[in-house]
């Protein structure tokens, strides 16, 4: 009986290489006992595909069952839970399962672990299903599509053995219901990522045997109870992008366990309980966008010698640094941007030579030079965000900062600097991202910066730089190269970054591999001929001759901004080829002629043409009149061909075909779900929209 089921699961489910004559016992990942009965089922990440066969049902004697990591699809059948009374491990998980659970279906009360994670199934999770599963140890749902309530009366009304829940990233809503108070050796639940709504039910804090909670990215609001200290055992408290209010509970110093600390982007205030520092097994603490107020020095943060991470970042703490911070040796990431921090950069910081990330953007911290005169010490530095600091200071004019010999990425924009571009920056052999954007850096872009072998993210936008666009910049060798994303750092950023480039949502990146290659220029008074990149945006400088019809060529260019410049002549109509052009302008010159229509210009608003009195077409409403007509548009005129720009164009061809650019429109929600580290860009709940600044 057992063969027949399994030879009909082999004609279900391909990749399965079994033999059709022979003892069943012996194939690949098949167990039977003493009497040829089939007990064990093992057969993860084989590359099945197909659907569970209706046959399964005849295996009675099944105690183990493991497909998980494979490509089946299709529902479950019914009967599927139900065919062995003696079932103890089912592991489904990383498949393309799909439908609601079986109607009819209930688990036997010899479950002990049920994974289905990270499937399609769908429909809701009804207590009926889980009642019989007496012995159940382990429910996995999460990653799926399931709705409805959150069965919280599992342990009440269905096992109290249970150790481990998970019904992460499904579409779950509504309060959390009593019944988890119940769960005597619940150590592990996890709701994040759904929609549920509410404060946290009180008798949650009486599961005394609660190592990780985690529920983020859900709507969940209230305070979080001073009874949280009851759970002597928690290591993880992760509720970060929720509405919860009011303060840290003062006696959060009793959670001598605790780990991880997760709070951030709710609307939490008051000052941080002193207590906080007596959780001496802190790793990570993370209170960015939050409301907390108060003076971070007057914290003693040096009884936190396990703290590797810890992010304070957009909230109201002012005063000077806190010294004590950097004796905690095994810091290697510190984010305390958007606050109200002055002062300057303390010397201790060189105690750090684990750090690696360091964002103090947007605060009042003075003497810049003295800055990285300090920060050149710490030899492991990889990050340095120092944007929105030093108003009005000079550029350091100085020949060497030896040091930084590991910097990758360097902002510095919105300081208002003034000076220029300076030498020192040659030695940073590293850097791939540098933003000087936002100061007021005059003179030329020097050439030496095309020399950079790393540099492949440049915004030197909103200064007053003179002189034209330097040639070597197109040569940039993390610019030209095909294999740009592949030479890219992959590895994950300590920290998220924000970036706000021109007219773009402020995105968060979380691997440089993910940021997209670009120049940014614009609002400076560069003169010469248009160089061309594969993201280009030269809006608001000066500009001229007609547009090349080369430009059609860079088919992967998602970003045209030529506005405020003084070009002539007519649009490209090869330009409509661009099928993945988002965003396009050339508002503010001199252009004329019939405004090209179909594919992405299909998209543009008139916006992207005002101010150029001689174009024409149906977007803008005005008609266009054939040449030979003694009657012309308002403002036409003809200029004659720009030689110039032509060899500049033949240069850039050889230089810039082959670039690949990435830009990605992700928009910053503010009331959307977020996304698990695992993804390549966590996008946040963080709206960070300034006046100033690119970088934070």
């Amino acid at each position: 009986m057992d063969r027949a089921s399994l030879s009909s699961l082999s004609l279900n489910v391909s990749n399965l290489n079994w033999p059709s004559l022979g003892d069943c016992c012996s194939w690949e990942g098949v167990e039977c006992d003493g009497n040829d009965w089939v007990i064990r089922l093992w057969l993860p990440a084989r590359g099945l595909r197909g659907s569970i066969s209706p046959s399964f049902s005849s295996l009675t004697k099944l105690t183990q069952l493991n497909l998980s990591h494979n490509c089946l699809s299709g529902p479950l059948p019914d009967g599927f839970f139900s065919s062995s009374t003696i079932l103890q491990i089912v592991d489904l998980s990383f498949n393309c399962l799909s439908g609601p659970l079986p109607i009819s279906a209930t688990l036997p009360i010899t479950l002990q672990t049920l994974d289905l994670s990270s499937n399609q199934f769908t429909g809701s999770i009804q207590s009926s299903f889980l009642r019989p599963a007496m012995n159940l140890r382990s429910f996995n749902v999460s990653n799926n599509s399931f709705i409805g309530g959150i069965p919280s009366s599992i342990c009440d009304s269905v096992s109290p053995s249970i150790v481990i829940l998970d019904f992460s990233d499904n579409g779950f809503q509504g309060p959390i219901g009593q019944g988890f108070g119940a769960c005597e050796k619940l150590e592990v639940l996890r709701a994040g990522f759904n929609f549920l709504s509410g404060p946290l039910p009180d008798d949650i804090y009486s599961a005394g045997a609660l190592q990780e909670i985690f529920l983020p990215g859900n709507k969940l609001n209230g305070p979080i109870s001073e009874y949280v200290i009851n759970l002597a055992n928690l290591r993880i408290l992760a509720l970060f992008g929720n509405n919860f209010s009011g303060l840290i509970p003062k006696g959060i110093g009793k959670l001598s366990n605790l780990e991880q600390l997760l709070l951030h982007i709710n609307s939490l205030n008051g000052t941080l309980p002193h207590s906080l520092m007596n959780c001496t097994s802190l790793n990570v603490l993370n209170l960015r966008v939050n409301n907390f107020v108060g003076e971070l020095s007057a914290l003693d943060f040096s009884k936190l010698q396990q703290l590797i991470i810890v992010d304070l970042g957009n909230n109201y703490f002012n005063g000077s640094l806190p010294a004590s911070l950097f004796s905690c040796k095994a810091l290697n990431a510190i984010r305390l941007a958007t606050n109200q921090l002055e002062g300057e950069i303390l010397p201790d910081i060189v105690a750090l030579q684990s750090l690696s990330f360091l964002s103090l953007s947007n605060n009042s911290l003075t003497t810049i030079t003295g800055a990285l005169r300090i920060l050149r010490a710490c030899k492991n530095l990889s990050t340095i965000i120092l944007s929105k600091n030093f108003f009005g200071e000079a550029m350091p004019d100085v020949e060497s900062f030896e040091g930084f010999q590991n910097l990758q990425i360097l902002a510095l924009g919105g300081c208002q600097l003034t000076g220029q571009i300076p030498n020192w920056l040659m030695e940073m052999t590293k850097l791939e991202v540098l933003d000087l954007s936002l100061n007021q850096l005059s003179g030329s872009i020097p050439g030496w910066l095309g020399h950079l072998p790393n540099l492949f993210y440049l915004d030197l936008s909103v200064n007053f730089l003179l002189g034209d666009f330097p040639k070597e910049l197109i040569g940039l060798p993390k610019l030209a190269s095909v294999q740009i994303s592949e030479s890219i750092d992959r590895s994950y950023l300590e920290l998220p970054v924000f970036v706000q480039p021109s007219n773009a949502s402020n995105l968060q990146y979380n691997q440089l591999a993910n940021l997209p290659p670009a120049i940014y220029l614009g609002n400076n008074s560069l003169t010469g001929n248009i160089p061309f990149l594969h993201i280009l945006d030269i809006s608001n400088n000066s500009f001229s001759g007609t547009i090349p019809e080369q430009i059609s060529t860079l088919t992967n260019l998602e970003k045209l901004d030529l506005s405020g410049n003084n070009l002539s002549g007519k649009i490209p109509a090869s330009l409509k080829n661009l099928h993945f052009l988002s965003y396009f302008s050339v508002a503010n010159n001199h252009l004329e002629g019939l405004i090209p229509a179909g594919g992405q210009f299909d998209t543009f608003s008139s916006s992207s043409y005002e101010g150029n009195p001689g174009l024409c077409g149906p977007i803008l409403q005005r008609p266009c009149f054939d040449s030979s007509s003694t009657t012309r548009p308002l403002g036409s005129r003809r200029r004659s061909p720009n030689k110039k720009l032509i060899v500049g164009l033949l240069f850039g061809i050889l230089f810039v075909i082959g670039v690949i650019s990435t830009v990605l429109a992700l928009c910053i929600l503010s009331n959307r779900r977020i996304f698990r580290r695992g993804d390549p860009d966590i996008v946040d709940l963080e709206t960070l929209a300034k006046p100033y600044g690119r970088w934070g």
